[in-house]
């Protein structure tokens, strides 16, 4: 087994892989911004070594800087966590020409799942259902009739040059399509100088649904089941549950069997993620894949009692992975705690934290490298803590997570706790019956004083 692993990543990722680390016998390597040096992922590590001052761009994504702190350390592996250089495949390459073990898939996969076009090529190639669309841009509206019709209304006409939502609109029938596409068009020239455009059909009522995989080195893929990540605000996930009250067993075997496709498909090696859209009458789509661990691991642990980063140790070294694909036998619930307001439009507040008491219980896991008197630096994401609940079914799990928010308190600066304790009480939210757009029409309420 390795001897020595530096985690090149920060707070509570890097607090969780170490926990792993030093249950299987293995020393640890933190590597700290100076904004960083009071977090409990310093403190718990066999070593620390700093790597800069707080700005990302100087510490934790300077793959130089973090390449001196494994030479100086004499680690024989480095695990990159998510976000960073967790997806970066030069890094990856860089410590493959090092001698260094890369705790992920090759550069190769890396770049393969990266490149969007290339993931939805490599995808249609091994029958995984991808979203249907054109084939390139469209060079008039001629071909826009034929191509969409082929497709099936409502699709989405987009901008090749796009962003921010710009140049996009929605065409529910075939009369409304001229109209769209020029104002679409129009709207891209203008704020992009570019008017190509492509279609995509539109996933009505989309949930958004991934399948946790695992490969090894001797080529064999399995899954884990899957996780529902529909509750989410611009795009980011709020909230984490497996398995999804949305889900049949039917689904399940077909998009677990579509997610070890994907992974054979690139030989994969490591913990990933296949992501998918599911519309509302089951019909999935690949969406992307993560070659990482993701930050809602943890669902899939609680529901099917295993350590994932221990997996992906393991795997890394050249263990194969033992047994087959596994399906929930509980139900887990994870909320991903903020320092934000959510009374003002979720903004960031980071500081000083006065007070700090974490849930506890039969079936509760808190997740965090926080503490009372810790101040939250200003330079990264927002999360703080996550907190995990798992019971036997949906109904009892939310019930354990409202215990669980009552009793989770933090002081001295704003967090997400406020809306998940509303969310949790929500009726649509309690039948099941939301998908990634539940949250644009979510009440907040006035703030409690």
């Amino acid at each position: 087994m390795f001897n020595k692993i530096l985690i090149a990543n920060r707070g509570e990722i890097a607090l969780r892989v170490i926990r792993t680390c030093k249950e299987m016998g293995i020393k640890t390597v933190a590597v700290y911004s100076t904004a960083d040096k009071d977090s409990l992922h310093v403190r718990f590590a066999d070593e620390a070594v700093c790597i800069g001052p707080p700005s990302s761009s100087e510490s934790y994504l300077s793959v130089s800087k973090i390449m001196a702190a494994v030479e100086i350390t004499n680690a024989d592996a480095v695990h990159p966590g998510y976000g960073f250089l967790a997806e970066n495949a030069d890094f990856a390459e860089i410590c493959q020409e090092y001698g260094v073990k890369f705790i992920g898939p090759s550069p190769d996969m890396i770049r393969k799942m990266g490149d969007k076009v290339t993931a939805k090529d490599t995808m249609i190639k091994a029958n995984v259902p991808v979203v249907p669309g054109s084939d390139g841009l469209i060079k008039d509206i001629k071909e826009g009739h034929i191509v969409c019709k082929k497709i099936g209304y409502p699709v989405m006409i987009k901008a090749t040059a796009g962003g921010g939502g710009k140049g996009m609109r929605i065409v529910k029938s075939e009369e409304e399509f001229e109209t769209q596409w020029n104002s679409a068009r129009q709207e891209a020239k203008a704020a992009f100088g570019n008017d190509g455009m492509y279609a995509e059909k539109f996933v009505e009522e989309p949930r958004h649904i991934e399948i946790q995989i695992i490969g090894d080195q001797d080529g064999k893929v399995i899954h884990l089941s899957e996780r529902d990540c529909s509750i989410q605000r611009r795009h980011q996930k709020l909230v984490e549950e497996c398995p999804s009250p949305f889900m049949t067993d039917d689904l399940r075997e077909r998009m677990g069997a579509a997610a070890i496709k994907a992974g054979e498909a690139i030989n994969y090696e490591g913990v990933g993620t296949v992501e998918f859209l599911v519309d509302k009458h089951r019909n999935f789509y690949f969406m992307e894949m993560n070659t990482r661990i993701q930050v809602e691991h943890c669902v899939t642990e609680e529901v099917i009692d295993h350590d994932l980063i221990k997996e992906q140790i393991k795997v890394a070294y050249g263990i194969p992975i033992e047994g087959g694909s596994r399906i929930p036998t509980m139900h887990a619930i994870e909320v991903r705690i903020n320092a934000e307001d959510p009374f003002n439009d979720f903004r960031p507040c980071p500081g000083h934290i006065k007070s700090f008491h974490s849930a506890k219980g039969h079936g509760v896991r808190v997740d965090t490298h926080v503490y009372a008197g810790y101040s939250v630096p200003p330079y990264y994401d927002s999360m703080i803590a996550k907190l995990i609940v798992k019971a036997q079914t949906r109904d009892e799990a939310i019930l354990k997570m409202r215990r669980a928010l009552d009793e989770f308190i933090i002081e001295g600066i704003k967090t997400t706790i406020p809306f998940h304790k509303r969310l949790m009480v929500d009726k649509r939210f309690n039948e099941g019956m939301f998908d990634t757009g539940f949250l644009n029409d979510f009440d907040m309420g006035e703030e409690e004083k």
